[in-house]
């Protein structure tokens, strides 16, 4: 019922608009492909089950599927204004977000690490035009340069050992454990790492608020909402196939971890763009998602996956509503965004729901996903304890920072005369597209 009330919005929405026929028929595409996909979310398949001998479709792949699907389209409709609207290159622009959900549909869906792997790879390309092409500032391309190096050097070493293990097991599909193949320390970190990178694990998650503060609305939506899960998906279906345990190694990844998600949600409190602070507030729950793969037991994997589909959906919704405000004052910085709640109601209404579902506040999805990670986490070591409880208590007073800065106070004078003269549409365009990622949030959890 949520699923067919969101369809229902979203075509509204689109109706509303009159949108070009190229993007309504890209917006058609994407809500036929999620529900396509959210027919797989129910079915019987377990984790090793296989559909067919190039993909693989189960209850993992089918609702990253699914959150690919949703937040490709709604990025698709958050750009109507900026970029269909004013004409600015919006075929070039709506082309690179389907290559970008097809390549990431087969990322999800591929059976084989080598295909994965490719997929993995080919990501960064569209994505890298993205923010090359209609991002903000000259600094795009640093930007660009530094997801580049560090997503393909991490991976390096990944490439390696696909190489391994095809010479001597001579294929390698999910679901099928090597059990005679020995990983040492080295070989786990080398599988980790360009997994890691992908997450981001604090330590390498520079490119991270470099590559969101300046894409655009639908390259952060995107970034946030599926890219980051590629890191975990890979950690969960490599366990699960080869079996990496070094104890010292998950050790040590499981400090550095979860330590640097304390280090990240403490750096929230320093940032003044409003970008950052989401990026950064999302290398805080990524650790929590790391903590439950590497405990490694399968309470930890579906907290993961649940956390995973949690925060694409409110970090894609954050990520749009800091765009939103972006229009109105035409500053990120949270010295100089106040007065939402006068302003501008609607889109302070937004802001209270996505900081209350990052906060994990109930009845969301978050809140079932922080509490299986947190028992998965303490399955493996009560010494985890304190970060994780940490990290939990960051979360909510970051959430509740960013909204009472951004809504309470005086405005700037500048923005008095031109609020009123902004078109309404902007105020649908907000309240409905993040009410869809709060109802679809909210229903997942009533469904589970």
């Amino acid at each position: 019922m949520f699923s067919l009330g969101t369809i229902m919005v979203l075509l509204m929405l689109v109706g509303g608009l009159k949108c070009s026929i190229f993007w309504w028929s890209v917006l058609w595409g994407c809500i036929l492909l999620y529900l396509v996909s959210l027919s797989f979310c129910y079915s019987p398949l377990g984790l090793a089950g296989c559909w067919g001998e190039f993909l693989v479709i189960d209850n993992f792949s089918s609702s990253l599927i699914s959150l690919t699907t949703l937040v490709s389209g709604l990025s698709v409709l958050s750009s109507v204004r900026d970029v269909e609207k004013l004409g600015n290159k919006s075929v070039e622009f709506v082309f690179g977000i389907l290559v970008l959900t097809m390549v990431l549909v087969l990322c999800f869906s591929v059976s084989t690490l080598l295909n994965f792997y490719i997929m993995f790879e080919f990501s960064l390309i569209p994505i890298l035009l993205i923010i090359l092409g209609w991002g903000y500032q000259p600094e795009r391309l640093q930007a660009g340069k530094y997801m580049l190096l560090y997503t393909v050097s991490a991976s390096l070493p990944l490439l390696i050992v696909i190489i391994m293990v095809l010479v001597k097991g001579g294929s390698v599909f999910w679901g099928w454990k090597f059990l005679s193949f020995e990983w040492s320390w080295l070989g786990t970190l080398c599988v980790s790492l360009a997994f890691l990178v992908k997450l981001p694990v604090y330590g390498f998650h520079l490119w991270l608020p470099k590559a969101h503060v300046e894409a655009p609305v639908a390259g952060s939506m995107v970034l946030a909402g599926v890219l980051l899960k590629l890191g975990g998906y890979g950690l969960i279906r490599v366990f699960y196939t080869f079996g990496l345990y070094s104890a010292l190694t998950i050790s040590v990844i499981f400090c550095v971890g979860l330590g640097g998600g304390v280090l990240a949600s403490m750096v929230c409190f320093s940032q003044n763009d409003v970008k950052a602070l989401v990026a950064y507030s999302s290398v805080g729950h990524m650790s929590l998602v790391l903590g439950g793969i590497y405990s490694n037991t399968e309470w930890g994997w579906f907290g993961g996956l649940l956390m995973m589909v949690a925060h694409g959906l409110c970090s894609s919704g954050m990520f749009f509503l800091a765009s939103e405000s972006y229009k109105f004052y035409n500053t990120r910085s949270l010295y100089l965004i106040k007065g939402g709640l006068v302003l501008i109601p609607k889109v302070a209404l937004c802001w209270f729901l996505m900081c209350a579902i990052n906060m994990a506040a109930p009845p969301s999805l978050n809140l079932w996903g922080e509490l299986m990670l947190g028992i998965s986490i303490l399955s493996y070591s009560m010494m985890f304890a304190l970060f994780s409880g940490i990290m939990t208590f960051l979360s909510g007073f970051y959430s509740w920072y960013l909204y009472s800065i951004t809504q309470h106070g005086q405005c700037p004078l500048w923005v008095r005369g031109v609020i009123m003269v902004e078109e309404y549409i902007c105020y649908i365009i907000s309240f409905l597209l993040v009410f869809v990622l709060a109802v679809t949030g909210l229903g997942l959890m009533l469904l589970l």
